[in-house]
């Protein structure tokens, strides 16, 4: 950047925005918000280091994917979780996600599948530890990295608007209830991917979203 470009210029503000909406964007998903948590747009630029203007362009997108809430008094907060928008989003993951895996499954490289397997690996030293940030983030990073694969935007921002909504809540029980799991559904998707075969990769992902939704049901019931 040249030495006379002004430092608010068009170019920076973009970037500023980006910048904040991923960190945002990030917190969120990884559920670094409890629900229901009020949230300040002057808190929010203090801790981040930057002027409230992208913090309230990064909320009026967050508002619009179901992520944030806000009241009629302008008060901004992260989405709670009811038992309705809970039988919502079951409905929707394993409607959508099975789908976008399939459509993955014809563009999946060799490269990709190792990735996967990594993240996988550590996925499971995040239980070993049980470490409930990087599970939540590692689980996050398997799903979207395979569906990212399907290029399908429509159901990929779908599918991104879900979680938002469900992230903070999944974090938060996690939390409480630990990282163990009973079968990791996540090789099964591997072993899918490796042979090629739909049907079992749509089983092992609609089962993943079943097994782990059901703990969050259960504490959503306590």
């Amino acid at each position: 950047m040249s030495q006379n470009t002004p430092h608010n210029s068009k170019a920076d503000r973009k970037v500023t925005y980006e910048e904040v909406y991923k960190s945002l964007y990030t917190g969120i998903m990884a559920g670094h918000f409890e629900p229901g948590k009020a949230l300040s747009i002057r808190g929010l630029a203090k801790d981040l280091g930057c002027s409230p203007m992208p913090i309230r362009e990064s909320i009026r997108r967050l508002v619009a994917l179901g992520a944030l809430e806000m009241q009629s008094t302008r008060r901004i907060s992260v989405a709670r979780m009811t038992g309705k928008r809970f039988d919502e989003i079951l409905t929707a993951r394993t409607l959508l996600e099975p789908e976008i895996a399939a459509r993955a499954l014809p563009k999946c490289s060799k490269k990709l599948i190792r990735k996967l397997e990594q993240i996988d690996k550590e996925l499971d030293q995040a239980i070993k530890k049980g470490s409930t940030d990087e599970y939540t983030e590692k689980n996050w990073a398997f799903h979207f990295t395979l569906y990212e694969v399907a290029e399908c935007p429509i159901l990929f921002r779908l599918i991104e608007s879900v979680w938002l909504q469900f992230g903070p809540f999944m974090r938060m029980v996690t939390g409480r209830l630990g990282t163990t799991y009973q079968v990791d559904q996540h090789v099964k998707a591997l072993a899918a991917l490796k042979d090629k075969d739909e049907a079992a990769l749509r089983e092992a992902i609609r089962l993943d979203i079943y097994d782990g939704m059901q703990r969050i049901a259960q504490d959503l019931e306590d």
